[in-house]
């Protein structure tokens, strides 16, 4: 990386940074950060962008509403011209002008119909209210004496005293929810001197005021008195009742509901027209909207941009500062000559300029969407330090692997596998669904990193012989059982002895172990075993201490390259040296006795075999004891040189604690030596007074400063790194840990859920395994894949960042975030 300096014609700057940005490898500095942003020079027009945006927002809203397509540009626009800005705000002002005023009178024409379509259910079911009346009172209407009840008796009362003006009555229209208590308050304030008639309108009315569609009820107040009538006008508004007029003449009632059934009609035909309107407004519009969006964001963006240049002393320029990749230079410098060319600037081009500075440039690292999700885990411990080695390329392999140790089943792998393998070979499909499910984000953004996962455990689970916690006999196993049906039957479990030959008390041999192993991995006879766990545990926690030991010790060499890199060469005596022979010492010899143990002490010597534990603990502590077996020696001489071991190991940690400081120390004499020297040369020249007593003691003050922060620094290292070897050894036994939870997990729920329908015989047999397959699957599922899985994902992620990044990797750089609109857009998608 490199720093740049460039000056760009201002008529020119505008291209110029439009192809910066479809290039993409160019990271501006902002050179006014004391400037408000209200106060830059481009502040006018990213304001007229945000108007811009804005309104595509609310078109975007509208095209959503009426569920129109969106179509998506069939290439990339790229970003137009300042002087195309002004016809943008153009159309897009004529566009959201006419979609509201298109709005606007479709709100007003579909108030005025729904209160049309209240007001016709009103007539309608009011005028069967009178109807009801009139047969009652007219006596030439075939009737029992029995039918004449009270009802009939109120509603004769009723009519006979409208007829003669004596009764009043408001009719309207209320939602059906509302209509008890409505009931309830015109009785008690009216203390019972009204007469309320109701009926239901069967279907759903769109109420004029919210416009939700709600189930509504028509009612006729009756009273007397222009008291009551303020009374139940009152009540009609607090309930928000929508009160409509209705004559007292049946002709009139007749007439004026034919005006409103012709009125609707009309209405109908309008609001048809209307939206016909405005679907071809919007069709018109969602063919270009994404490519709007892009233009204004483009645009938006390089104002922006813009905003964090400088002017020259004669304001005939624009200065910018970025940071860029030197091998892409010679591109950068063509996409300024094709800006102002693409300007017509005239003769005078942009100019490209290197920097030199001190400044730790931004670290940059070229990716693709298959190590994008790897670059991720790492970058969220820290950013790599400029040119510090990056853990990415081993993390690749490193952290899917230690995932499938701890998540070992070949079954499970399978349907990670298969679930990964479907987001990737859906990517581009997959790419925007759900994309603000903040879930399936990190799912999708990590599908390489769970394929590997998947991938892995397929393998380990191959290795463990574990698929859906049951074991594969493809190669036939290596034991045979050699009893009698007596032996069998007397007993509940018998010993298969791993010697080739095992002689019986008769003096013949019966063959149990064949002497050839399992071809791929653990022998499918260990399923059927009562001490499975006890062989699985010892085999499964070495494999974790040398997985560790070797994953750590792999660290220490990166940290080796990095001293190599940046010539410090000191800390290659200092640090790495010491650090390497303390873990070679003691880590590096437990392994090599791990693999001695394997290979000498085959069955018959099994039970002679010495504890590894308990040699580690009588090496450290230099007792040698012969009783027990288990804490006798591995060969001649050990004692001695595992005694040289210790003593050399010790002699690490004063190595690590003294040596740093005790060099910075001698550098220091060197550097005050040679300004020395420089002070007595110019004493020479007559400037004695150059350097005066305050100052030289302001150095000496801060030297002592930086030394004591030197040895808290080394000795805060010093300890963390002796009791880390310890402890972080200890920490990659989590790797036999979850493998052991994940399989007795796994066990459980094939013992006491499927087991149960796949032991029943018949015909309930299948009936009970197809019931008893769904919570199966289920908790499979959620338990063993997601649970299980999320619990083995953070404990590798843990043993990367803290057991194995710890050793050679700091993180304290900061991220190159390039000036792309590629990326501008990525981070900002258009919802489709």
């Amino acid at each position: 990386m490199t720093l740049c300096q460039l000056f760009l014609q201002p008529d020119a700057a505008y291209s110029c940074i439009s192809e910066l940005g479809e290039l993409g490898i160019v990271q501006f500095r902002d050179l006014n950060p004391n400037v408000n942003s209200f106060q830059r020079k481009y502040v006018n027009e990213v304001r007229r962008c945000e108007e811009m945006e804005r309104k595509l927002r609310f078109l975007e809203t509208e095209i959503k509403k009426d569920e129109l397509p969106i179509y998506d540009p069939e290439d990339n626009p790229d970003a137009p011209k300042p002087r195309e800005m002004i016809d943008l705000e153009a159309t897009f002002e004529k566009l959201d002008h006419e979609l509201k005023e298109i709005n606007t009178n479709a709100d007003a024409l579909l108030r005025n119909f729904n209160e049309l379509t209240e007001l016709k259910h009103n007539l309608t079911m009011t005028q069967g209210f009178f109807d009801d009346a009139e047969m009652a009172f007219t006596p030439a209407h075939n009737r029992n004496q029995r039918d004449s009840d009270d009802d009939q008796v109120q509603l004769l009362y009723e009519y006979s005293m409208i007829s003669h003006n004596k009764l009043g009555f408001i009719t309207g229209v209320v939602p059906r929810e509302r209509m008890v208590a409505f009931e309830r308050m015109l009785w008690r304030v009216c203390r019972g001197n009204v007469f309320l008639r109701q009926a239901e309108i069967p279907e759903l009315i769109e109420d004029p005021v919210s416009g939700e569609k709600l189930h509504k009820t028509v009612f006729v107040v009756f009273f007397q008195g222009e008291q009551l009538k303020n009374r139940v006008q009152k009540i009609c508004e607090g309930f928000r009742a929508n009160i409509y007029p209705c004559p007292e003449n049946p002709h009139e009632r007749r007439e004026l509901a034919m005006g409103v059934m012709t009125r609707l009609e009309d209405l109908t035909v309008v609001l048809s027209q209307t939206q016909d309107h405005r679907q071809r407004v919007l069709a018109a519009t969602s063919r270009n909207l994404r490519t709007w969006q892009i233009k204004v964001k483009k645009i938006k963006a390089i104002y922006h941009t813009m905003n964090m240049f400088n002017n020259d002393v004669a304001r005939k320029c624009l200065i910018a500062e970025c940071w860029a990749p030197v091998s892409e230079l010679d591109r950068i410098q063509l996409a300024l000559r094709k800006g102002s060319e693409a300007s017509g600037g005239g003769t005078v081009s942009s100019v490209l300029n290197r920097m030199v500075t001190r400044e730790q440039p931004p670290t940059h690292h070229k990716l693709n969407k298959f190590t994008q999700g790897f670059q991720n885990l790492v970058d969220a411990y820290g950013v790599a330090t400029y040119r510090e080695i990056n853990p990415m390329p081993f993390v690749l392999i490193t952290f899917p692997f230690l995932f499938a140790v701890m998540f070992g089943d070949a079954g499970h792998g399978i349907l990670v596998t298969i679930f990964a393998l479907w987001m990737v070979l859906k990517e581009r499909s997959l790419k925007d669904k759900w994309r603000n499910q903040e879930v399936w984000t990190i799912f999708f953004g990590g599908r390489y990193i769970i394929l590997l996962m998947g991938i892995f455990s397929i393998y380990t689970g191959i290795i463990y012989n574990d698929v859906f916690s049951k074991s594969l006999n493809i190669f036939g196993s290596s034991w045979r059982v050699r009893f009698g049906d007596d032996t069998l039957a007397k007993h509940d479990s018998v010993m298969l002895e791993p010697t080739p030959y095992n002689y019986t008390r008769s003096g013949d041999y019966r063959q149990m172990f064949s002497g050839t192993p399992y071809p791929i991995g653990l022998d499918p006879v260990w399923q059927l075993a009562d001490n499975k766990i006890t062989y699985t545990n010892s085999v499964k926690m070495k494999f974790a201490i040398i997985i560790g030991i070797t994953q750590m010790g792999f660290g220490l060499f990166l940290s080796l390259w990095n001293h190599l890199h940046f010539n410090h060469r000191h800390a290659i005596y200092l640090e790495f040296l010491p650090q390497i022979i303390f873990l070679a010492c003691i880590f590096f010899y437990l392994i090599i006795l791990i693999f001695y143990k394997w290979t000498s002490f085959d069955g018959s010597k099994a039970t002679d075999a010495p504890s590894l534990l308990i040699h580690l603990i009588n090496m450290i502590l230099f007792s040698y004891k012969t009783d027990p077996p288990s804490a006798a020696v591995f060969y001649t001489g050990q004692k001695q040189f595992q005694t040289f071991l210790i003593l050399l190991a010790v002699l690490c940690v004063p190595w690590m604690l003294l040596g740093k400081p005790i060099y910075r120390i001698v550098m220091n004499k060197r550097r005050a030596n040679r300004g020395v020297v420089l002070d007595a040369d110019v004493r020479d020249t007559d400037t004695e007074d150059m350097l005066d007593d305050e100052h030289s003691h302001q150095q000496h003050h801060q030297h002592e400063v930086e030394m004591s922060e030197v040895w808290v620094e080394q000795g805060i290292h010093t300890i963390e790194y002796f009791l880390g070897c310890i402890s972080h050894t200890a920490s990659y036994l989590r790797l036999w840990a979850l493998s052991l939870a994940h399989a007795q997990l796994s066990e459980v729920l094939w013992h006491m859920i499927l087991h149960l329908g796949l032991s029943m015989n018949g015909y309930g047999g299948a009936i009970a395994s197809f019931f008893v397959f769904m919570p199966w699957s289920s908790l499979t599922v959620f338990i063993l894949l997601l649970m299980e899985g999320l619990s083995a994902f953070l404990h590798a992620l843990r043993l990367h960042w803290v057991e194995f990044q710890s050793k050679f990797y700091k993180g304290e750089g900061y991220p190159f975030v390039p000036f792309s609109f590629r990326l501008l857009l990525d981070e900002a998608p258009v919802e489709a």
